[in-house]
C-alpha cells in the first residue's frame, strides 16, 4: 500500500476543509447558487443588455441581489426580469423595477412589488438590464448573486431576505392569531356605509398601537397574503411580520407559522386521511404548528373550530397550543385545562396565545394584541421568534398589555433553567426557583405543581414589581411546574409556560 507524504496529506487536509467551509456557506443561506458578472459599455447607452441564467428543476424562488459600479459617474442601469418564454410567453415578462431595487424576490405565492408572483419553471431566465445612462469613456461592471429556494426551504432563506429588525435578545411581543382581507376578516369600509374585507394594513397600524413588536398573519388555508407582507414589511420595519395560515379542517383548527409553502389541508380526504398525515406533510416545511382554540364548540355555530380528530395524533408532531384564544382565559372553553392535560402525558408543548382577530378596527373585544404571547429570543427575527416559541420561552399577557411581565427560573447545582427548560433534580435535592413579575399592585403570583398549586411559604404579592426565590423539594420523579399572576380579583393576567424536571 502506498503511503501519502506529508505534502500531499496538508493539500488533502486543505482541500477537505475548503469544501466543509464551502458547504457551510452554502447552508446557511447566504451564499448565492450564482453570481453573474459583466459589464456595460458606452456604445450600449440607451439599449437593453440581457444576461441570461440557467433555473434548473425543483425551484420555487428566485432571489436576486444586483448592483453595479461607476454610480458616481451618473451610471444607470434599470433591472428586469424574463421567464424562460421570453418577453410575451406563458411565464415571460415577470417585472420591472427601474434602478428603484437592488434586491428582489419572486416565487408561486409572493413577489418584490414591481415583479409578478407565478410558477418558477426550469430553463433559461434572463436578468433585462435597461441603461438610461452610460457616459462616453465609462465603462461600468455590474454583479447580480442569485439564490434559488426549493420546496421544504425554511422561510426566511436566503437570509439576505429577511433580516432582522433589532440584533438585541430580549422579550418580544406579538399576537399569534388574526384574520383580515385574505380569508374571513372584515370591517366597516371608510365611508362606514358596509362592511368590506379588511386591509392588512389596518392589522399591522392596530399592532403599533398596541406596542407590539410581531404579528402572524393566519388567514384561513391560504398563504395569499404572503404578497401583502412583502410589500409592506420593508415600510413597517419595526413590526416583524410572520407568514401563517390557520390549517381550518372540519375536526380541529391549527396555526402553522413561518412557511407559505402550498400544504393540503383536507383532513379525511384520499390524500389527506388524517391529521397525522398533513402534520407529516407540514414538518417537511419546517413550520411551526399550534393547535387552536382546542375546547370550542364543534356545531354549526363554529364549524370545526374544536379538537376532535378521528384518530389519535401523534402530538409529538405538535409544538404549541393556544391557551389563550381572544378574552377566554377565564372562561369554560379556554384551552388552558387541554394544554395542561398534554404536560401531564409527557409532552413538552409551548402555551401560547392570539387574539383570533376578524376586525381591526375593533375598539372592544377580541383585540388584536388581546392577549399577546411574549417571546425570549436572540433577536427580532422569525427565525429567532419561531425558536424562542419551539423552546417554550414564552409567557402570555391575558389581557395584552405594554409592560407586564412574568419569568420563572430554577437551579440546583451547575444546572439552571427557563420556562421552557428541563433540569433534573434527583430525589432529595432542592431546586431554588426564582419568580419575577411586573403587574397592577395587589396582584399575586401562584406556583402549580403539574397543574396543582403548590404553597412556597413565600410572599408573592405584586407590590408592582416582584421577585421572590423558594426552594422545591424533588422526589426524582417526572414534574412540571409553572407560574402564574392574577390580579386582586383573582383573574388571570399572565400565563406562564413550564419548567420540566426529570423530562
Amino acid at each position: 500500500m502506498k503511503t501519502l507524504q506529508p505534502n500531499y496529506l496538508f493539500l488533502l487536509v486543505l482541500m477537505i476543509l475548503f469544501m466543509c467551509l464551502a458547504c457551510t456557506a452554502h447552508a446557511d443561506g447566504n451564499a448565492p447558487d450564482l453570481v453573474l458578472q459583466g459589464q456595460i459599455h458606452p456604445n450600449e447607452n440607451h439599449t437593453y443588455h440581457p444576461v441570461p441564467f440557467t433555473v434548473p428543476a425543483n425551484v420555487n424562488r428566485i432571489t436576486v441581489e444586483f448592483d453595479y459600479t461607476e454610480r458616481d459617474k451618473r451610471t444607470t442601469i434599470d433591472l428586469g426580469l424574463l421567464g424562460p418564454d421570453g418577453f410575451r410567453g406563458q411565464d415571460g415578462f415577470r417585472g420591472w423595477s427601474g434602478g428603484s431595487k437592488k434586491l428582489f424576490t419572486i416565487s408561486a405565492t409572493d413577489a418584490t412589488p414591481s415583479f409578478l408572483p407565478g410558477a418558477i419553471r426550469p430553463g433559461r431566465w434572463t436578468l433585462l438590464l435597461g441603461i438610461p445612462n452610460i457616459r462616453p469613456n465609462v465603462t461600468a461592471g455590474y454583479t447580480a448573486k442569485v439564490w434559488f429556494g426549493h420546496p421544504g426551504d425554511p422561510a426566511w432563506l436566503p437570509e439576505v431576505l429577511n433580516p432582522p429588525l433589532r440584533t438585541e435578545a430580549g422579550w418580544y411581543r406579538g399576537d399569534l392569531h388574526m384574520h383580515g382581507a385574505h380569508s374571513d376578516g372584515s370591517c366597516t369600509s371608510q365611508s362606514g356605509r358596509q362592511r368590506v374585507p379588511c386591509p392588512l394594513f389596518l392589522t399591522i397600524d392596530a399592532a403599533l398601537q398596541r406596542g407590539l413588536d410581531f404579528i402572524a398573519l393566519s388567514d384561513h388555508n391560504t398563504v395569499s397574503q404572503t404578497n401583502d407582507i412583502r410589500e409592506l414589511q420593508p415600510y413597517y420595519d419595526q413590526l416583524l411580520m410572520i407568514p401563517a395560515r390557520e390549517i381550518t379542517t372540519f375536526t380541529g383548527h391549527a396555526n402553522l407559522f413561518g412557511t407559505d409553502e402550498p400544504l393540503d389541508f383536507r383532513v379525511g380526504s384520499a390524500t389527506v386521511p388524517d391529521w397525522n398525515s398533513l402534520l407529516h406533510a407540514a414538518a417537511k416545511l419546517h413550520g411551526l404548528v399550534s393547535i387552536n382554540h382546542p375546547i370550542r364548540p364543534d356545531d354549526e355555530t363554529c364549524m370545526g373550530c374544536g379538537w376532535a380528530p378521528a384518530k389519535p395524533v401523534d402530538m409529538h408532531r405538535v409544538q404549541a397550543i393556544e391557551a389563550v384564544n381572544g378574552v377566554d382565559a377565564m372562561l369554560p372553553d379556554s384551552g388552558i385545562p387541554f394544554w395542561q392535560h398534554l404536560l401531564d402525558q409527557g409532552y413538552r408543548l409551548t402555551g401560547v396565545g392570539g387574539s383570533d382577530n376578524h376586525d381591526a378596527k375593533l375598539v372592544v373585544g377580541t383585540l388584536v394584541g388581546t392577549p399577546t404571547t411574549v417571546v425570549h429570543a436572540s433577536e427580532l427575527s422569525m427565525p429567532a421568534i419561531l425558536a424562542g416559541i419551539r423552546a417554550g420561552h414564552v409567557f402570555i399577557d391575558v389581557q395584552g398589555t405594554r409592560d407586564r411581565m412574568l419569568d420563572l427560573t430554577a437551579s440546583v447545582g451547575s444546572q439552571t433553567a427557563e420556562m421552557g427548560d428541563a433540569i433534573a433534580a434527583a430525589a432529595g435535592q432542592k431546586l431554588r426557583f426564582t419568580v419575577t413579575a411586573t403587574a397592577s399592585e395587589g396582584a399575586h403570583a401562584e406556583i402549580l405543581v403539574d397543574g396543582k398549586p403548590w404553597q412556597t411559604g413565600a410572599d408573592l404579592v405584586v407590590h408592582g414589581k416582584l421577585s421572590q426565590s423558594f426552594d422545591w423539594p424533588s422526589d426524582g420523579k417526572r414534574h412540571w411546574i409553572r407560574a402564574n399572576v392574577r390580579g386582586s380579583a383573582g383573574e388571570l393576567l399572565l400565563v406562564g409556560n413550564p419548567i420540566y424536571i426529570n423530562n
